[in-house]
């Protein structure tokens, strides 16, 4: 399967160059020339990696990858920008960046250092996100905006297979086979009273309506 670069770049003959170079050796390339989708097509596309340019219309690319850090999107990113001094280069790599590249650019060295990084982020993922819920399989927690969620261990196998499974209905046989496994306690009430406590406890209030009921067949984590 080919891997899917995004490039955020706002000089159109500069995108549809690097856009033909790496699409030469194998990738394929989404192209923005300005930061306006990128959340979006992060959350609909599988993007191995964020090529950004720094002197974006209306943002400097390095807040702007600083900003998506700090809502739990882990994309590897490489900065591909005009800002050269020594302190740009240190703040792109504070921000949030993977790799620093100046412009001008020798092509081979930035399909190379494409492919370091790439390469270096290929093991799964150590956080996967689904809506403002993100999930560190490092430290196996939760957060919601940000905020560490307690849960039981039945509760966080639950809250992962709705997320690994995200807009997909879930029968409550299918949530018993793939969450209580081997367990003693399988029974089809019990599917419903350990959502009802899940819910309490990641959307107290109600508003959020994370998991949602379909009558006669199962949930979907929407």
């Amino acid at each position: 399967m080919n891997k899917t670069i995004l490039m955020v770049e706002d000089e159109e003959d500069l995108l549809e160059l690097v856009e033909y170079n790496l699409s030469k050796v194998g990738y394929e390339v989404i192209g923005c020339l300005d930061t306006k989708n990128i959340q979006a097509i992060l959350d609909e596309e599988a993007i191995d990696l964020i090529l950004m340019d720094r002197n974006l219309p209306g943002t400097d690319g390095a807040n702007f990858i600083q900003n998506l850090r700090s809502k739990g999107y882990n994309t590897p990113v490489i900065y591909l920008t005009a800002k050269t001094s020594h302190s740009d280069i240190l703040e792109g790599f504070e921000k949030g960046g993977d790799d620093y590249i100046t412009k001008p650019f020798d092509t081979a060295e930035l399909i190379a250092r494409i492919n370091a990084v790439i390469k270096r982020s290929t093991k799964e993922a150590v956080i996967i996100k689904a809506r403002d819920i993100t999930y560190n399989f490092d430290s196996k927690k939760f957060k919601i905006d940000g905020i560490d969620v307690e849960l039981t261990h039945l509760e966080h196998d639950l809250l992962l297979e709705f997320i690994k499974n995200k807009d997909i209905l879930l029968s409550r046989e299918q949530l018993l086979e793939n969450v209580w496994k081997d367990s003693y306690d399988k029974q089809l009430k019990t599917v419903n009273v350990a959502i009802k406590r899940l819910k309490e406890k990641i959307d107290p209030d109600g508003e959020k309506e994370y998991i949602k009921a379909v009558r006669g067949e199962g949930y979907i984590f929407c």
